[in-house]
């Protein structure tokens, strides 16, 4: 017990001795390789981050056909404004704005003044140079009557009849009448007013077919063809069916734009011009994919495209923009068919690996 004890001590007043031993115990331990080989792999699958879980669907190529829309604005396909070809005062007004009138109907009334007194003399002068010109006519056959006097008698009737026929027009100018089928714009004279020669009356339109007109850009002017047809899209949604009827040869020199002129059927004339409209002219057919605008993504450069499921990583598609819907978009450059990252794509880049899962196993 006495030896016990001063070993005791002696290592306790050495501590550093304990120490060394214990050191000395380690570095054995360590070179002989009694290490855990199992704990390099645990913690590199510790520091491994977890494979992203994706929802996958397989989407199909259809034929499109790829259009252009353009901004276009209603017109009529005539419009005139009508000027009085009588001067006199007004008796009579048998329309008023916005009225519907057939070509010859009655729109005023001029007072005729002495126009029929002075009609009725220009017959009655005719009457009497025709009976000079037949009896100068005959007179001439029996050798009775020169030259100079036959030509004096039928210019005499010649003169007689253009006086007449020039007072019957004067006459029927005191009655103005439409000169086509269509609507009363504006009617810019009263009862009592006096007009001149010139002087504006009415204006009348005719929206039957209704005429509308559009810019295209120099980059599409040459797929517009003739008689092509066309979808009208009206602020009011409705749809209507055209046809092109004109193209401009010669671009605007502010806005390098054609204008085109289409035309719609509009036999109610309810459909008023002026109004914005839609036009979609259709270019050519093409294959694309329809997708929601949600599935679309960005790479790095901008450029727009979608994330696709190839193998078991992440890949992205640039892709061409065909045609938008109100349902989704037709994409162009994806192939016949392919497989797209519907949900989860925000959450993964290109060559990722990803835990993908079909929608139609998921349901």
């Amino acid at each position: 017990m006495a030896n016990a004890g001063a070993i005791t001590s002696y290592f306790s007043q050495r501590p550093w001795i304990i120490s060394l031993v214990l050191l000395v115990l380690l570095v054995f331990w360590v070179g002989s390789g009694h290490t855990d080989d199992t704990q390099p792999e645990q913690s590199k699958t510790e520091m491994q981050a977890p494979l992203t879980r994706v929802s996958v669907d397989t989407f199909f190529a259809e034929p499109v056909t790829r259009s252009i829309s353009l901004y276009g604005r209603t017109a009529p396909d005539r419009e005139a404004t009508i000027s009085s070809e009588a001067d006199g005062r007004i008796v009579s007004v048998s329309v008023k704005k916005g009225a519907t009138v057939k070509k010859g109907d009655l729109l005023l009334n001029i007072d005729k003044g002495d126009r029929n007194a002075q009609l009725e003399r220009a017959k009655a002068l005719r009457l009497v140079r025709t009976k000079e010109y037949n009896a100068a006519k005959s007179l001439k056959k029996k050798g009775l009557q020169g030259e100079v006097a036959f030509s004096l008698a039928e210019a005499n009737l010649i003169e007689a009849r253009a006086n007449v026929e020039n007072l019957s027009i004067a006459l029927s100018h005191t009655q103005v009448r439409a000169p086509f089928d269509g609507i009363v714009d504006d009617v810019m004279v009263e009862v009592g007013d006096y007009l001149a020669v010139g002087d504006p009356i009415a204006s009348i339109i005719d929206l039957d077919p209704l005429i509308v007109t559009a810019d295209v850009s120099e980059k599409h002017i040459s797929h517009i063809d003739a008689n092509m047809p066309a979808t009208i899209i009206f602020v009011s949604g409705d749809k209507l069916e055209g046809r092109l009827r004109y193209q401009s040869s010669t671009a605007s020199q502010t806005t390098n734009t054609f204008t085109i002129e289409l035309e719609i059927p509009n036999p109610e004339q309810a459909i008023p011009a002026g109004i914005s409209a839609e036009v979609d002219l259709p270019l050519e057919e093409q294959s694309a994919v329809k997708l929601l605008p949600s599935m679309l993504a960005l790479d790095e450069s901008g450029n727009l495209g979608v994330k696709t499921l190839l193998g078991d990583k992440v890949a992205f598609v640039s892709t061409k923009l065909v045609k938008a819907e109100q349902d989704g978009v037709w994409l162009a450059g994806l192939g016949d068919h392919v497989d797209v990252i519907t949900k989860g794509q925000g959450f993964v880049r290109d060559g990722d690996a990803v835990i993908a899962v079909r929608q139609s196993d998921a349901q």
